[in-house]
Order: C-alpha cells, then sequence, then structure tokens
C-alpha cells in the first residue's frame, strides 16, 4: 500500500456505498490521499432466506475481512452490528468513527405510529430481536420476514415518501402495513422521511454496535507511524468506542448471534459508562431487562462492563428465554 493508492472495501449495496463514501472523505481530508473504493459481493448479498439460517451476521463480514487479510483492499468499512464479535488474527478495528442514531424506525402506511397500527397488522422485518421486541409491545401484530436492500424493504409499505408508485404484488410490493429498519442507514441513504416513528428504547433496544460503523484493517495498518494509522486514529471516536465495546462484550459472553433476541445499547454520561440490555423470548411474551453503569472509561473497563451484565442475565434466567450458548459455561 502507497498513501497515495488506498483502497477501501465495502458491500456494493447503496447503503454500504454510501457510508463508505462518507468515511473515504473523511480519511482522505485528514490523510491528503486518494482512495478508491472496491465493492465485494459477500454471502449475505447472494444467499437467499432468514439471515438467522444463513449463518448470521458473519456472512456480511466475511469476504471483506478476507480481501484485507489478503491485500485486496486497506481497510473494510462495516456496519457494526454486521460484525462477528469473534476477533481474527492479522485483523484490528482501525477506527469506529462517531456513532450515528441507534434507534430503530418504523416505516408505516398513513403516517401510523406503532401505537396506531390497526389490530392484527402486518409488519416486516428479516430480525428476530426487532420481531421478539415487536411482539412484546403489540401481541396482535403478525410479523413478516422480509430481506433485501433497504429500498426493497421499503418498498413493501405502501405510499410512504420516496417509494415509486407500483401496483402491489403480494410478498413483494405494497403488501405490508409497516416495515422496521435501522434510522442509521435510512439517514444515510436519504430516505428520513419515510420514518413514521423513531422507536424509544423503552420500546426497542437497538442491536449491539447499530449505528456505528467500524474500520477494520491489517494490525500493522494501525501503527502511527503510518499516515493511514494516523488518519484511522483521527476519526475514531474514544465515546463510541467504548460504548459498543460494552456492547460487544456482552453479546460475545451470552454467544448469542443474529438470531437471539438480544438489544444492547451503551453511551457515556459524564464520568459513567451505562450499558442496559433486554432479551426477550421469540414470541415477545416473556422478557429479562437489565442496565448496569461503569466508572472505568477505558476499553478494559467496558469490556467488564458488558461481561458483568452478561453474567448478571444468565443468573436471571436468560438463557430460559432465548437460545443462549454463553450460558453453558
Amino acid at each position: 500500500m502507497t498513501t497515495s493508492s488506498v483502497k477501501i472495501g465495502t458491500r456494493g449495496s447503496k447503503l454500504a456505498l454510501s457510508q463508505t463514501g462518507q468515511i473515504v472523505d473523511q480519511l482522505s481530508a485528514v490523510g491528503g490521499f486518494d482512495a478508491d473504493i472496491i465493492a465485494i459481493k459477500t454471502d449475505g448479498d447472494v444467499l437467499t432466506g432468514p439471515l438467522s439460517q444463513m449463518g448470521g451476521t458473519g456472512v456480511f463480514a466475511a469476504e471483506l475481512r478476507a480481501a484485507v487479510l489478503d491485500g485486496r483492499v486497506d481497510v473494510a468499512v462495516h456496519s457494526l452490528k454486521d460484525l462477528p464479535t469473534v476477533a481474527v488474527p492479522g485483523l484490528a478495528l482501525g477506527a469506529i468513527p462517531v456513532r450515528a442514531d441507534a434507534r430503530d424506525a418504523l416505516c408505516a402506511r398513513d403516517g401510523l405510529t406503532l401505537a396506531e397500527l390497526p389490530q392484527g397488522a402486518t409488519v416486516g422485518t428479516g430480525s428476530p430481536r426487532r420481531a421478539a421486541q415487536l411482539l412484546a409491545a403489540r401481541p396482535d401484530l403478525l410479523i413478516v420476514d422480509i430481506r433485501g436492500n433497504v429500498e426493497t424493504r421499503l418498498g413493501r409499505v405502501p405510499g410512504l415518501p420516496g417509494n415509486p408508485v407500483k401496483e402491489a404484488v403480494p410478498g413483494k410490493v405494497g403488501d405490508l402495513d409497516a416495515v422496521v429498519l435501522a434510522a442509521a442507514g435510512l439517514a444515510r441513504i436519504g430516505r428520513l422521511p419515510a420514518v413514521t416513528e423513531f422507536l424509544s428504547s423503552e420500546v426497542m433496544l437497538p442491536a449491539p454496535g447499530q449505528g456505528a460503523l467500524a474500520l477494520e484493517c491489517r494490525t500493522e495498518s494501525t501503527e502511527l507511524t503510518g499516515v493511514l494509522g494516523q488518519s484511522l486514529a483521527a476519526v475514531d471516536d474514544h465515546d463510541t468506542r467504548l460504548a459498543v465495546t460494552a456492547e460487544r462484550a456482552l453479546l460475545a459472553r451470552l454467544e448469542a448471534g443474529c438470531a437471539a433476541p438480544v438489544g444492547a445499547l451503551a453511551y457515556r454520561k459524564g464520568s459513567m459508562l451505562h450499558l442496559e440490555t433486554v432479551v426477550v423470548s421469540l414470541d415477545g411474551t416473556r422478557s429479562l431487562r437489565l442496565k448496569k453503569a461503569t466508572d472505568g472509561l477505558t476499553t478494559v473497563g467496558a469490556t467488564l462492563l458488558g461481561i458483568g451484565l452478561a453474567e448478571e442475565l444468565l443468573a436471571a434466567g436468560a438463557a430460559e428465554l432465548a437460545d443462549l450458548a454463553g450460558s453453558s459455561k
């Protein structure tokens, strides 16, 4: 790699390219180098069916990680919630920029909120976490498993701002009352006008890492003696790194993947780092929500916070609500 030609790898979706373009602008401004965006097709972009049955979030990350390791790209830009918690030898999280909105967003027909959706309304999501929390709030809803990019999923709801006018096709277009998506992703592609309600953390805790991006590179690229390492360090946000470290430590201790209905959100307030988590049964009838905080504002302190809260979850019977591999330890 030369500093005049840095290769940035990403998935080829509109959302991935949009968020990567923003990161490239930041890195280039700091480092003074040109960067080429390299779109890489992942299994998650090719395979069909429920994400939870395709190997989980790793289907979006494995090929990108391989491209960094074999030198096809110098940096991979991931949505952090799609990045497995297991570290890969030779790779490092070179930067975690300032987190965007971590909330989930409801995009419903006719401007409806979650409370206003009619009895038995159809709501689309591919996330067991979202499905379980939706059912906890509204047991009458009919949850429909959906896949596809952001535009495809928004297209399932008739009349949303920005949707092309199309005739309804069951299972494909205009056939649902609402969908739930990450607010950050909608913002990054300019589709926030489609949001009819930002779901509060009391209703729906996000996925660990949601709203944050991860810039993964070869370990040697993080050295501050190099221009790339200096640039990565400059766009890294300490508070965001602490928050997502706590969330991912909790997830790792539970050994929970995308098939487990686990939500978590950490944030710094003054001299304390707070972490809240929820585990919900898939049918939404039972849930366990806990909070914990620490004054250890280091990555070690954040990691211990996540592990400690996970232990409390397991001790309180979280494994009875969801299939958590960590419960056997």
